[in-house]
């Protein structure tokens, strides 16, 4: 342990040769005793450089496909013996078995193969055995081998050979690398598996990611953090292309994702969404016949609120929303796509984030929600419906007009994404006001019809933005309290998902106040 050690002999076995004919050369120069597999032997010879096959090694062929390799005495002796232990030795005399001081693999592409929609017997085929085998059995014997899973290290590994032989310290990272990266090879393989065959409660499950970003601080200064992409294609925040601006924060992320989920609920093909997010919360959502209208009408919900907050739409932005959003200090804009001439106008404000996404996300998709908690991970399915998947009933005697309905359905889609408690008043196709993460129901309701007040004096208009709207509250009323509340508002129609054991309360007051009520079934609580 903690010693350099010289590298005798070399076994370069990789899917990805990016960079391996330079790495081979530079072993090579350096006296090392190259041995390799299959299409990476091939292309060591073809630069001219001498290699020996694996099977000059092992003595056995490559046989089965290429399945049968590298599992061999030959390969796991000469990367699993102890180089000081005189039992070990021996042993490798009696067998004739060589030391193999460095190791070069990566892995068959799984996770490739299951993005690009391969048949189930392909994704087997590529299943790497051989290779996650020799990276263990190198990494275990760190101190003695060096094991080299990614082609970004190959040129310091070749300066420290160059510098006299590897250092501990660099094949102790090296390492603690190789076995993240078995880790999560197979946990995206476990994953794949739960899904294909529906085993949700699998009794082992495991996450895994690539590290994108080491940033420069968490949700507070004193904390470090990272953003670690899953390979899940997905349009969002992980996917989108960032076309300007500084490099995004952990909060940045965290909201932009919350902002583009929720504008995603809303089909572009049928109407243009905008949603202002701060903090992970809406404080402003419309829909309209274009983005500029949506995106004014938002803005008006929570001016205040939206000052450095996040924008996400769902369709192309054009140079006049461009114009409007630029107006008002904002971290990112997350959309699809944005014209020549929106992308110049943004591009006037230098640490603006833009990304573009390339669509939106589908709001029906499968996928797990994962929560870490003392001593354990809290995980679920995504909240993948909404309610337009809904038996709507109405349990009032006065029914919902046409508009109405139009807006409930929409402050219905809002509060599946604010924070519990949850009451989104909601007036001509916009967010009127927004109660969000309250501990009562009732200080969500009265929350956002004061907010409502400030932003219609803001906005020039007498009285309160709520004036009027519907109601949307993301969970069931226990006391009628909540629903006399937005009465007080000025709320004329109310949809909830019911369940109350003072349903009949809840209605009978709303039927004494000459509001509809919309049942749903459906909760949405969001913590």
């Amino acid at each position: 342990m903690g010693k350099t050690v010289q590298v005798g002999r070399a076994l370069l076995s990789v899917f990805d040769k990016s960079g391996m004919t330079e790495f081979a050369r530079g072993l090579a120069e350096a006296g090392v005793d190259l041995v390799s597999t299959g299409g990476t032997h091939r292309l060591i010879s073809e630069a001219g450089l001498p290699v020996r096959e694996i099977s000059d090694l092992t003595g056995f062929p490559e046989m089965m496909d290429g399945r049968v390799k590298t599992l061999h005495p030959k390969v796991h002796g000469g990367l699993l013996a102890v180089r000081d232990n005189p039992a070990h030795t021996a042993s490798m005399d009696e067998h004739g078995i060589g030391p193999i001081d460095l190791v070069a693999v990566n892995l068959y592409p799984f996770e490739k193969t299951v993005a690009s929609g391969a048949s189930y017997d392909e994704i087997i085929e590529n299943i790497d055995i051989g290779g996650p085998a020799m990276v263990r059995s190198a990494a275990k014997n760190h101190a003695f081998v060096t094991i080299v899973v990614d082609p970004a290290d190959y040129p310091a590994i070749l300066e420290a050979i160059k510098a006299g032989g590897i250092p501990f310290e660099l094949r102790q990272k090296l390492a603690a690398k190789a076995y993240a990266r078995t880790a999560a090879y197979d946990s995206f393989i476990s994953a794949w598996f739960a899904r294909e065959i529906d085993f949700q409660d699998v009794p082992w499950r495991s996450f895994a990611g690539t590290l994108s970003e080491v940033m420069r601080y968490g949700e507070n200064p004193h904390q470090w953090a990272a953003f670690y992409k899953n390979g899940e294609d997905r349009p969002g925040v992980a996917t989108a292309n960032q076309v300007q601006g500084k490099t995004l924060s952990y909060n940045n992320i965290n909201d932009t994702d919350a902002a583009f989920e929720l504008v995603s609920e809303f089909d572009p093909a049928e109407t243009a969404a905008v949603a202002i997010i701060k903090h992970a919360n809406p404080c402003g959502v419309a829909v309209a016949g274009d983005l500029k209208t949506a995106y004014l009408k938002a803005l008006r919900t929570d001016p205040v609120s939206a000052f450095g907050g996040i924008v996400a739409t769902n369709r192309e932005i054009d140079a006049a929303t461009a114009t409007e959003i630029v107006k008002v200090f904002t971290e990112v804009i997350v959309a699809p796509s944005a014209t020549p001439e929106a992308q110049d106008i943004i591009a006037a404000k230098k640490n603006l984030r833009l990304l573009l996404t390339g669509g939106v996300a589908d709001p029906k998709a499968d996928g797990l929600m994962v929560k870490s908690v003392a001593g354990g991970l809290l995980v679920q399915g995504r909240d993948n419906r909404n309610v337009d998947d809904c038996d709507l009933k109405v349990v009032t005697r006065r029914q919902p007009t046409e508009q109405e309905l139009i807006d409930l359905k929409l402050a219905a889609k809002v509060a599946k994404h604010v924070k519990s408690n949850a009451i989104i008043y909601v007036k001509d196709g916009a967010t009127a006001g927004i109660g969000a993460g309250q501990m009562s129901r009732v200080d969500s309701a009265r929350v956002a019809h004061r907010k409502s007040i400030d932003a219609a004096a803001a906005a020039g208009i007498e009285g309160a933005l709520t004036q009027g709207s519907v109601v949307a509250s993301d969970a069931f009323f226990p006391f009628a309290d909540g629903l006399e509340a937005l009465v007080a508002a000025g709320a004329t129609a109310v949809i909830q998902p019911g369940g109350s054991v003072r349903d009949d309360e809840v209605i009978a007051a709303a039927d004494a106040a000459g509001i509809a009520m919309v049942m749903t079934g459906m909760r949405h609580f969001r913590h």
